[in-house]
C-alpha cells in the first residue's frame, strides 16, 4: 500500500477545523448581538470545534512539510466531510436541528452550495443559525481549501497539488505564478463582490440581515435564503430581484475574467469562448421562458404566493414574465437555486427545460456546479470533427478551445467525466426510487443534488423542500451533492485501487 504522510493530512485538518471554529464565534457573536437565544449553543460548538483543531494540530508537530498529489486529493476530500461534520454543530446544540442526519445534510448542503433545505419553517429559526446557513455557503462557495492554501507558506507548505483538486473545472487558471497569491486575490474578489451586492440590495431597500446573508448565498451560487418564499418574498420589489440577478451571472463567471474586469480589463470576455457561449444561452433560453410563461403559463399572481409570476400592477405583464424568466434561467444554470417562482408549473415545456439546463452548469473557474459550459463546448466540439475525421482518417484533426488546441488527453478526460456524470445520476435516481419515491422525485433529487442546484422536480419542487425524504435519501443525497461539488474524480479517485497501490 502507498505510504501517506498522514501527518501532514491531520495538520491541514486541524487547521480547517480552526477556520470552521472562528466563522461559528462570528456567528455566537450575531447570536449574542440580536439576543436570540442560542448563544451558549453556538459559542460551545465554535469551542469545541478549535479545541479538536488544536488538539489535531499538537499531535502532529514535527510533520513532513510536503504535501504530494495523492495527498492533495486525500485533504480535499476528507476536509470537505470534516467541515460538514462540525458544520453541523451549532445546529445540534443550539437544538435548531436536533436531529444529526438532517443537521449534516443542512451543513453538506451549505458547503456544497447546493442549498437544499429541510427547514420547513425559516423565518421561526433565530438569526444567528441562519447566518451560519449562509457562512457555510460563502465558506464552501470559493473553496475552504483555497482560503486555506492563502496561509500554508506560512507553515512552509506548498499547495498546488490542493488548488488542482479542488478548484472548479476541468482546469485552475492562475492570476499569478504563486499559487498562493492566486488564493489571495480570489478570496478579495469574493469578498469584494460580496459587500458590493449587500450594499446595493440594502440600499434596495432589503433590510441589512437579509442583504448580508443574501449577497453571501448569492456570490457562493448557494441559494439559502432567510425566508420561508426566499426571493418571491420580494416579488414586488423588482430592483431587488434585478440585483441578485446580476450577481448571480457575475458568480456563474470564471472568477479569473471578473478578476481582469476589475483591473479595467474587459476583452477577456470578448475573447472568452465559454462566456461567449454562457452569456448567449442565457439570453436565449431567457427569451424561449419568457414568450412561455407570457403566452401560456397559467400561474397565480396573489401577492403572497411563491407561484407568483409578479404583480403586474408594476411594470406589466411583459417586464414581469421577462423578469421571473431570467431569475430562473440564472438561478438554474448558475445552480443557486434561489425562488421567484415555482418553474414546474409554467407548462410540461419549461419543466422539461429547466430540468435539462441543471445538467448545463455555468463557467469553468466559477463557484457554481454542474458540468460546465467548457466541457460541454469541447464535447460538441469534438463530436463534429468525428465527422470529418471518419472521410479523413489519416488526418489531425485537433479540437480548439479559445483559438488553442486541446490535447487529447483533456479531451479524453472530459468524455470520461461526463459519462462518469450520467451514470452517477441514473444510479442516484435508482437508489430514490428504491426507496419507494415516484420517478418524478427521483430523477430531480438526483440531478439537483449532483448538480449543487437545490430546487428539483415533483415533491421536491422549489415550493418544496427535502424534509419529506428518508434518512437514508438524505444520507444518499448528502453524498450526491459532494460527488458533485468536488467533480467526481476528487472523491472516485479515493475508491480506486490505482490511487492506494504503491508506484
Amino acid at each position: 500500500m502507498k505510504k501517506f504522510n498522514f501527518k501532514i493530512i491531520l495538520q491541514l485538518m486541524g487547521i480547517l477545523l480552526l477556520f470552521n471554529g472562528g466563522f461559528m464565534l462570528i456567528s455566537g457573536l450575531v447570536s449574542w448581538y440580536f439576543d436570540d437565544g442560542v448563544t451558549q449553543g453556538i459559542f460551545l460548538a465554535g469551542g469545541i470545534t478549535i479545541l479538536v483543531g488544536l488538539i489535531l494540530r499538537f499531535i502532529t508537530k514535527g510533520f513532513e512539510k510536503k504535501i504530494k498529489k495523492r495527498e492533495g486529493y486525500l485533504v480535499v476530500t476528507l476536509g470537505w466531510v470534516t467541515m460538514s461534520l462540525s458544520g453541523a454543530l451549532p445546529y445540534i446544540l443550539s437544538g435548531a436541528i436536533p436531529s444529526f442526519t438532517d443537521a449534516f445534510f443542512e451543513t453538506m448542503s451549505g458547503y456544497t452550495t447546493t442549498g437544499a433545505s429541510i427547514m420547513n419553517d425559516i423565518e421561526i429559526m433565530p438569526r444567528s443559525i441562519l447566518f451560519w446557513r449562509s457562512t457555510t455557503h460563502w465558506i464552501g462557495g470559493m473553496g475552504i481549501i483555497v482560503l486555506a492554501i492563502a496561509i500554508l507558506p506560512l507553515l512552509g507548505i506548498g499547495g498546488m497539488q490542493m488548488f488542482a483538486a479542488e478548484a472548479p473545472g476541468p482546469s485552475a487558471d492562475k492570476l499569478h505564478p504563486r499559487i498562493t497569491d492566486t488564493a489571495k486575490r480570489l478570496w478579495f474578489l469574493y469578498f469584494g463582490l460580496t459587500l458590493s451586492e449587500a450594499i446595493l440590495l440594502k440600499l434596495a431597500g432589503m433590510g441589512y440581515f437579509d442583504a448580508i446573508n443574501h449577497a453571501m448565498s448569492t456570490l457562493s451560487t448557494g441559494g439559502f435564503s432567510t425566508k420561508n418564499a426566499s426571493i418571491a418574498f420580494w416579488n414586488d420589489q423588482p430592483l431587488i430581484q434585478y440585483i441578485i440577478s446580476f450577481f448571480m451571472f457575475v458568480a456563474g463567471t470564471n472568477f479569473v475574467l471578473s478578476y481582469y474586469a476589475v483591473k479595467g480589463d474587459f476583452s477577456k470576455y470578448r475573447k472568452n469562448e465559454e462566456f461567449r457561449y454562457y452569456f448567449g444561452s442565457i439570453i436565449v433560453l431567457t427569451v424561449v421562458a419568457s414568450l412561455v410563461i407570457y403566452f401560456y403559463a397559467n400561474v397565480s399572481i396573489e401577492p403572497t404566493a411563491i407561484q407568483a409570476i409578479a404583480h403586474p400592477q408594476i411594470f406589466g405583464p411583459v417586464e414581469s414574465s421577462f423578469r421571473h424568466a431570467l431569475f430562473q434561467v440564472l438561478a438554474v444554470i448558475t445552480t443557486t437555486g434561489f425562488v421567484s417562482a415555482d418553474f414546474t408549473i409554467w407548462t410540461p415545456f419549461l419543466t422539461v427545460m429547466f430540468f435539462i439546463m441543471m445538467f448545463l452548469g455555468a463557467s469553468a473557474g466559477s463557484t457554481a456546479g454542474g458540468v460546465k459550459y467548457m466541457r460541454h463546448i469541447i464535447m460538441i466540439k469534438n463530436g463534429f470533427l468525428e465527422f470529418k475525421r471518419s472521410l479523413h482518417p489519416n488526418g489531425i484533426v485537433p479540437v480548439r478551445y479559445n483559438k488553442k488546441t486541446v490535447t487529447r488527453g483533456i479531451v479524453f478526460n472530459i468524455m470520461a467525466f461526463f459519462i462518469l456524470y450520467l451514470i452517477i445520476f441514473v444510479i442516484g435516481s435508482l437508489v430514490f426510487s428504491f426507496m419507494g419515491i415516484d420517478f418524478m422525485t427521483s430523477v430531480g433529487a438526483a440531478a439537483s443534488s449532483l448538480g449543487n442546484v437545490g430546487p428539483a422536480l415533483g415533491d421536491l419542487s422549489p415550493v418544496n423542500n427535502y424534509a419529506s425524504l428518508p434518512p437514508f435519501g438524505k444520507w444518499w443525497s448528502a453524498l450526491l451533492m459532494l460527488f458533485g461539488r468536488l467533480e467526481l474524480f476528487t472523491v472516485l479517485i479515493i475508491f480506486t485501487p490505482y490511487f492506494w497501490r504503491n508506484s
